[in-house]
């Protein structure tokens, strides 16, 4: 029987936020690109929260946008309003979220999918993979229609065997009651690819109608708005921006939750996904925390054109009968009307350990895969990985080197070698805390540390590139200014400090040694320092940072330099750790389970202690100098 045959550099497999940015990369890199949705009315949909970005998350979304991604750009254009959270913190926590009008953001998306060279967009269902000798080669449609492909992204995001769940209704739906797609895990089992069964959920939509907002606490946005892309122009992001709402459960709804847990499939045992720790339905919270007298109920508009509400922190699975009563007893919601009921959803996705860094299938080549098929949970976590593995995709289809971000270097090299070296058994949430360099990782200059990364892979302009070159030059001259420029302790100066709180001079003093008091910042000191540039704010924010926390910099930057040491010590993905002395069985397991690149990777594996890392190093050390002969505990030669 005849059927479609067509031939493209890359296949991307959905069309999600992972997709799009997989899909985005590697067609502006050249290679002509295929991507497959469901239905290409869901585009970028946004199936949950409202919202871009928020703690760690903002991070991911200026990254991505600092490599050349999509995303930031996405949400400058289609935000009703933003907020820079975590202000009253340091720096290293400051985190920016914007709430989307949702279908402005899927819409303008898909435009920009729609006008990009070299992209074609299908909606279909991709089937099945066509693997020959442990290698891609292509994807099979559900209408037997064949796509040759030299690579192909996987990002499905939860749609595979997608089950929507509340109360005792059971849909074999995806998000939004879209098609499931029920046939690829088969494909992924017969090939070799362990699957897990993972679980999320989402509260309800409500008619704005039906809330009295008048019993909650209005939210607002930040008066001066920072754009998530550092190619938008502040002044064009300065706009009116639509309030949210904040109320809370009582003992009333805690009780009513209590009393239908038997109603819960959640605890009936009738889903078997595990769920996010860090993002639990409100009857979890109920169980796991039953001290707690109150839980916060944000209200979020949907978009402009629409009346529909969201009621974060309310995620659910009960009996919509349950979910009425429920939310009813929130002030504010007492009259409330349910437009969508809140559910959960049950899908397919990987054992994200059979991934390399690179985001390649260990055992496929040219396989790649990204988003919350690989066990992640939202946007910004999807986005990133979609764009690694897009980028890595184009890599090696263009024959050269993977980009792999470490530790180090961004939140993105955070989350992607927690995902293939820790073993998760739920959906993987990105925290501030899980970067253990986050004071150098901050938000604010993430286009000082990437884009020349972005540069390199061929997604950032030389104009772009020589922009963020100058803002650098630009910090350098104006810290080593301050270093040098001093004051002395004249009456204006002392009048200055008097004001602020600070101690008055008794010598002449630099303006970086006053900048270093806590009481001070870089903007204050405009007051008496007359004969300063005149900076972008972005850029006098990166001087005050440099020398404020100097001394904290510098230290993070010895432990970023011992870290290098480990992880430039790379280890033989081939190799067989049975073939080592002295490492204990469970260390020999993992290692051989997980395959580290190098040893700073190895020494993040669970099981794998330093005691192992150091026989490590030392059979490494022994290879250098040209193999070793050993014997073991038995007394039985053995060749290092």
């Amino acid at each position: 029987m005849k059927c479609l045959e067509e031939s493209y550099d890359v296949v991307v497999v959905g069309a999600g936020h992972a997709g799009c940015e997989a899909a985005l990369a590697c067609a502006r890199l050249g290679l002509e690109t295929i991507v497959f949705t469901v239905s290409v009315d869901s585009i970028a949909l946004m199936p949950c929260n409202p919202n871009v970005g928020g703690s760690s998350k903002g991070h991911l979304v200026r990254e991505l946008d600092a490599l050349g991604g999509e995303m930031g750009k996405n949400i400058d254009a289609t935000f009703i309003q933003s907020k820079m959270l975590n202000e009253s913190k340091g720096p290293a926590v400051h985190s920016l979220r914007a709430q989307a009008d949702k279908q402005e953001y899927s819409r303008h998306m898909r435009q920009t999918l729609e006008n990009t060279d070299h992209l074609t967009i299908r909606q279909a269902e991709v089937s099945e993979l066509i693997v020959e000798d442990h290698r891609i080669t292509g994807v099979k449609t559900f209408s037997g229609a064949i796509y040759h492909a030299k690579a192909v992204v996987l990002a499905t995001g939860t749609y595979l065997r997608a089950r929507c769940i509340y109360g005792e209704v059971s849909n074999a739906t995806g998000p939004n009651g879209l098609q499931a797609a029920n046939h690829l895990t088969d494909s992924l089992i017969a090939n070799g690819v362990e699957m897990f069964r993972f679980k999320t959920g989402t509260p309800a939509r409500v008619d704005k109608r039906s809330i009295d907002f008048s019993k909650m606490e209005e939210q607002f946005g930040d008066k001066r708005i920072v754009p998530f892309s550092f190619s938008t122009d502040p002044e064009s992001v300065q706009k009116e921006q639509v309030s949210c709402w904040l109320t809370y459960t009582n003992e009333e709804t805690h009780q009513i939750i209590r009393d239908n847990l038997d109603r819960s499939p959640l605890f009936s045992g009738a889903i078997e996904g595990t769920g996010p720790r860090y993002c639990p339905s409100i009857e979890d919270k109920v169980v796991k925390f039953p001290d707690k007298s109150r839980h916060q109920v944000f209200v979020e508009p949907e978009g402009l054109y629409t009346n529909e509400m969201y009621l974060g922190g309310m995620s659910s699975s009960l009996p919509e009968d349950v979910q009425y009563a429920m939310y009813r007893t929130v002030p504010g919601l007492e009259h409330v009307k349910i437009v969508r009921n809140a559910y959960a959803i049950e899908y397919d996705c990987i054992n994200s350990r059979q991934l390399k860094s690179s985001l390649e299938f260990k055992a496929i080549h040219g396989l790649f895969s990204g988003g919350q098929f690989n066990g992640s949970s939202g946007y910004e976590e999807a986005a990133v990985q979609g764009f690694m593995a897009g980028v890595n995709a184009a890599m090696q289809v263009l024959g050269r080197e993977p980009v792999i971000l470490d530790r180090s270097q961004a939140y993105i090299g955070v989350l992607i070698d927690d995902l293939v070296t820790k073993e998760n058994h739920e959906p993987y949430r990105m925290m501030t805390s899980r970067a253990e360099y986050r004071l150098l990782l901050r938000q604010d200059n993430a286009d000082l540390r990437l884009r020349g990364i972005g540069h390199e892979i061929g997604l950032v302009s030389d104009e772009e590139y020589e922009r963020v070159c100058q803002k650098e030059r630009d910090i350098e001259a104006e810290v080593d200014r301050l270093e040098h420029t001093t004051t002395g302790a004249n009456e204006r100066v002392q009048a200055f400090l008097r004001a602020h709180g600070s101690t008055e001079l008794k010598t002449g003093a630099t303006m970086a040694e006053l900048l270093r008091r806590p009481e001070l910042d870089y903007f204050m000191l405009a007051q008496i320092d007359p004969k300063r540039p005149d900076l972008p704010r972005d850029t006098a924010e990166q001087v005050n940072i440099n020398v404020k926390y100097e001394g904290y910099l510098k230290r993070q930057m010895q432990q970023v330099a011992q870290f290098k040491k480990l992880e430039s010590k790379r280890l033989d993905p081939d190799f067989d750790y049975s073939t080592v002395n002295s490492l204990r069985i469970e260390a020999v397991q993992k290692l051989n389970l997980y395959k580290p690149a190098s040893i700073g990777q190895a020494s993040r594996i669970s099981g794998v202690s330093p005691a192992d890392i150091s026989v490590l190093l030392v059979h490494l050390e022994q290879l250098r100098h040209g193999g070793h002969s050993s014997h073991d505990s038995h007394g039985k030669k053995q060749e290092s």
